[in-house]
């Protein structure tokens, strides 16, 4: 998109856009979402940003009402394999808060030079610079959510000192910790819920979002132990054990979507209801990304929609459910073993080897089994090799791994097929254009042939795909 495309996005309120770009006015010091409610800003004194991290660089600070640091992501980050779409998921999950640049650099096995340079030139802001504003929204979060003091929320969201999270809040929100929670709390008219009640959190997603068929998955999948669902189709609750860098947790979330409108030209955003509970809070930011993978949040439903629509075969399909998903993995090495044993299986592996949670919520009670105590326990056949591979990193699943390596990787092990190692792929990577062997998919249904697998599962006009 050309500044002047943008700008009629902007004019028009047009919520498509939300997290594809952000915008700022330069006589107001503030940034916005295209979709931002405020009166229309005249053009010269507008500026484009691909990130609110580029936007909080220049010196502005969020808008209070339109609030653009808790849009989705911009969906390039699921579709691009390069580095940069690499990179931003590494982001995400936390890495640089865990392991700093260099880290991020091994991960992507470039140098913290060239990392810095390519994300630089394309996106507008470094990865601290990101990771900054990552940070800045996590601890917004825990302000208006939680009761958690202010200094125990700085070192949460990532900070690496009480004084660095003070100047960041009030440069990013032009207030002070203290003021953010207490202007949250006004607004609720009411205090945060009580700690047992866990963190709750709105899970935002663009455009239309199809609920049913995604609970209907997980649904058919969960393992006991580890995962649980009830409730009447249309008001199932999902909850399931965490496994994070710095602890375990246990995570709800509602089937129901809230769907507000934030402009008179806006599409329709919305989110999920969710609540966690984190034995550490600095998990927060890693267990929300994954939420956001595994429910596909972060998917752009009008590109799928408009390329899967044009086709006479799919377009009755896309009617009859816009918006529909492609759910991903909230535990990538977990969905790779489950993908190879089957439910039944994948059940008996919980039983002997999960680990046990200090306090077990419902029948929440396990943690699945790593890699490593899998590959010990069962070394031989193709769960172990899988096991093995996982443990030692000969297969990387993580959010910064090569896609098309790690499908390599997969088909050489022994006893993994390549209808496995594309099930793998589709939802442990989060690949949105994977076909599997035999599948019948045809050129223009890319880069979205993920999604069009699921909608003829939908429509129950294919068995069983990944």
């Amino acid at each position: 998109m050309d500044e002047d495309t943008r700008y009629e996005a902007v004019r028009s309120r047009d919520g498509r856009f939300d997290g594809e770009f952000f915008f700022a006015v330069e006589t107001t010091g503030i940034y916005c979402r295209p979709s931002c409610p405020a009166v229309t800003p005249k053009r010269h004194h507008v500026r484009f940003y691909p990130t609110a991290a580029a936007a909080q660089g220049a010196g502005f600070r969020a808008c209070r009402r339109c609030r653009p640091d808790a849009v989705p992501g911009s969906a390039d980050w699921n579709v691009r394999a390069d580095a940069v779409g690499r990179a931003m998921r590494l982001i995400g999950d936390g890495v640089i808060d865990r392991e700093g640049v260099a880290g991020l650099a091994t991960r992507l096995g470039y140098s913290e030079r060239q990392v810095r340079r390519q994300l630089t030139a394309e996106l507008g802001a470094g990865p601290v610079a990101l990771a900054r504003a990552q940070r800045a929204h996590s601890a917004r979060v825990l302000l208006r959510t939680t009761d958690l003091p202010v200094t125990q929320i700085a070192f949460a969201a990532g900070f690496a000192s009480v004084r660095q999270f003070n100047d960041t809040m009030r440069s990013v929100y032009a207030a002070t910790p203290s003021e953010l929670r207490a202007t949250a709390r006004r607004a609720r008219g009411r205090r945060p819920a009580a700690p047992t009640a866990g963190i709750p959190l709105r899970l935002a997603h663009r455009g239309p979002y199809q609920a049913g068929p995604v609970f209907d998955l997980l649904e058919r999948e969960a393992v006991p132990g580890v995962e649980e669902i009830d409730g009447a189709p249309g008001r199932r609750t999902y909850r399931r054990t965490l496994r994070l860098p710095y602890g375990t947790g246990t995570a709800a979330v509602d089937e129901r979507s809230g769907a507000p409108r934030t402009g008179s030209g806006a599409h329709p955003g919305g989110w999920l209801e969710a609540r966690l509970h984190l034995t550490d809070p600095r998990d927060l930011t890693t267990a929300v990304q994954r939420l956001r993978r595994l429910f596909d949040l972060d998917a752009d439903p009008y590109a799928v929609d408009e390329r899967l629509g044009a086709d006479p075969r799919l377009a009755p399909l896309v009617a009859a459910r816009p918006g529909l998903r492609s759910p991903g993995s909230a535990d990538p090495p977990e969905t790779a073993v489950r993908a190879l044993v089957g439910p039944a299986a994948a059940a008996e592996l919980v039983r002997r080897y999960g680990k046990a949670l200090d306090a077990p919520t419902g029948t929440l009670t396990h943690l699945f089994p790593e890699p490593a105590v899998l590959a010990e326990a069962e070394p031989d056949g193709p769960l172990g090799a899988l096991a093995a591979a996982l443990a030692d990193g000969t297969v990387r699943l993580d959010p910064g791994a090569d896609r098309d390596d790690t499908h390599r990787a997969l088909l050489a092990l022994p006893g993994l097929d390549p209808a496995t190692a594309a099930a793998i792929r589709t939802r442990a990577l989060g690949d949105p254009d994977v076909a599997p062997p035999g599948a019948d998919t045809p050129e223009s249904w890319r880069p979205w042939r993920s999604y069009a697998l699921r909608h003829l599962r939908a429509a129950e006009e294919l068995e069983t795909i990944p």
